[in-house]
């Protein structure tokens, strides 16, 4: 049984997800339970969209100073 395996969601998927929560939030039709339900989970998802870009600029800034350093010892 494979249910317990959380299967991690894209940078892009999660970027959907807010633009979803978006336009239901902007309706009228929720009611305050449901809007701050989807409000927390908006942040949860903006928490972790944060942390992917901030990984991701580790990551190049680790790659170009590596790049520097090649170029200064040739």
């Amino acid at each position: 049984d494979w249910s317990y395996i959380m299967v991690e969601k894209s940078f892009e998927e999660r970027m959907s997800n807010l633009e979803t929560i978006k336009k239901e939030l902007e309706k009228d039709d929720l009611s305050l339970d449901d809007a701050v339900k989807k409000f927390e989970d908006g942040m949860k998802i903006s928490r972790e969209c944060r942390e992917i870009l901030e990984s991701a600029e580790k990551k190049i800034t680790i790659l170009l100073e590596g790049e520097e350093k090649d170029f200064v010892q040739s």
